[in-house]
């Protein structure tokens, strides 16, 4: 049968996992997919780099466009990242009735909606497993695997670098800044590693897995976004003494009843309970932990990253599309789980009406009379303390560290004691609020 024939637009790191794993498989992937996979051209800037690795049979252009155009190939495989030229390269394969497979989350996550719409008029496909915890298959496992389930919620550890900080900082009693000087040394961490370190990344990651867990269209600017650069170490050393680890967690959950109505979509630092499961996942390893009515919770655990990770799950869409490839276009499994016209309307709530529980750290002077004042700003916002930790002054110091654990309550209320809290002359400084997640169903 005749080979389908791809084309790679990019060929570094990923790109160059995804030659290797596909032609050190091929026999096993021919056998999965029902005819052959090649790869029959490449697009890179570095002519050079590329022909040292596909050699001499495989065609090596720096212009990706018209790589794009060529109608001899009938996949095209987006590795470049960003968002300009990478949505012009993917809208034009779609244009001219070509498959795509992508790992490009951000792309997707700011214009998915736009691309899902385009390939659906066009009978094509768009797959983008890898663009979520590399090598885990967790898009697949939403879409399809999951597909008998009304999914309540999903909490994922989706961020190598951030999880790699973060369990450097437990274990070692280091700072933020050090660790990740540490990371970066390692090559866990970019040079300018803000869209992990602040939460990006992981928001367009939840976002895309918000859209399909739910059929709701791709929102990541209504995500709420929160990083890891302003934790301190001394509230990972707090937390493990009251039987928590702090995460960073791309959190999606849907609330149908009480008195409000949406999705809550957000990213934050996160005390998870130190029996749980997800909340022993260390170093660069990912997590996602999903909550079905019919199955209860799964968890799917694995490497987030790098080269031979992602390529697995680049090649196995690779595969889905070959095997689709000229299947019933109606029939076909939808980019976001629920057919086109039965996305549903949710909105995405503000955080202001997510109600979680909270970890609260707070400088206070040594003296009678101010836990009481903490406690009565708490109690009149109808929020209740779960269990607390006084410390003692150094010596020579009047002040001292309070940290309070609160029951569930709303955002807006939390805020509220925040603000009234900081206004007291006994407390010096912001007061430090981390959110906290049972995540037991």
């Amino acid at each position: 049968m005749k080979p389908i024939h791809v084309g790679l637009l990019g060929i570094g790191t990923v790109g160059g996992g995804t030659y290797a794993v596909l032609n050190r498989n091929q026999e096993e992937i021919t056998r999965r997919a029902g005819r052959p996979i090649r790869i029959v051209a490449v697009a890179d800037r570095n002519m050079e780099r590329a022909r040292e690795l596909v050699g001499s049979d495989v065609k090596v252009t720096d212009d990706a466009f018209s790589l794009v155009k060529d109608p001899d190939i009938d996949i095209i495989v987006e590795l470049i990242g960003g968002y300009t030229t990478a949505l012009e390269l993917v809208m034009l394969a779609i244009d001219h009735g070509k498959h795509v497979v992508t790992a490009n989350k951000a792309l997707l996550a700011v214009y998915g909606n736009e691309i899902f719409a385009a390939a659906q008029k066009k009978g094509v496909m768009v797959a983008f497993e890898a663009a979520v915890a590399g090598g885990i298959p967790i898009i697949k496992a939403l879409r399809e695997g999951l597909s008998a389930n009304r999914i309540q919620w999903l909490a994922g550890i989706i961020n190598g670098t951030t999880n790699f900080i973060l369990s450097e900082m437990r274990d070692k009693g280091l700072s933020f800044d050090a660790v990740l000087k540490e990371a970066q040394k390692l090559g866990y961490a970019e040079a300018d590693p803000t869209f992990d370190i602040e939460g990006i990344d992981a928001a367009h990651k939840v976002t895309l897995m918000a859209s399909i867990a739910f059929g709701i269209p791709v929102q990541f600017d209504r995500a709420h976004v929160e990083g890891i650069s302003t934790l301190d170490a001394i509230d990972i050393q707090y937390a493990e003494q009251l039987g928590y680890r702090i995460k960073l967690l791309g959190i999606a959950k849907r609330q149908e009843s009480g008195p409000t109505r949406g999705v809550e979509l957000r990213v934050h630092p996160t005390l998870i309970p130190t029996k749980r499961l997800i909340a022993n996942v260390e170093g660069a390893m990912n997590a996602v932990l999903v909550w079905g009515d019919a199955v209860g919770a799964t968890l799917y655990y694995g490497k987030g990253a790098g080269a031979e990770p992602t390529a697995s799950a680049v090649i196995a869409d690779l595969v889905d599309v070959t095997r689709l490839h000229t299947a019933d276009k109606q029939h076909r499994v939808p980019h976001l789980a629920f057919q086109p016209d039965q996305l549903s309307d949710l909105p995405i709530l503000s955080m202001d009406e997510v109600e979680t529980a909270c970890y609260l750290r707070m400088r206070a002077l040594d003296k009678p009379g101010v836990l009481a004042d903490v406690t009565r700003i708490l109690a009149d916002l109808s929020i209740s303390i779960d269990a607390m930790i006084q410390k003692e002054p150094a010596e020579g110091e009047d002040q001292a560290d309070v940290v309070l654990l609160t029951h569930v309550a709303r955002e807006k209320d939390i805020n509220a004691a925040i603000r009234g809290i900081e206004a007291l002359s006994s407390i010096h400084g912001k007061v430090v609020r981390i959110r906290m997640e049972a995540l037991n169903g």
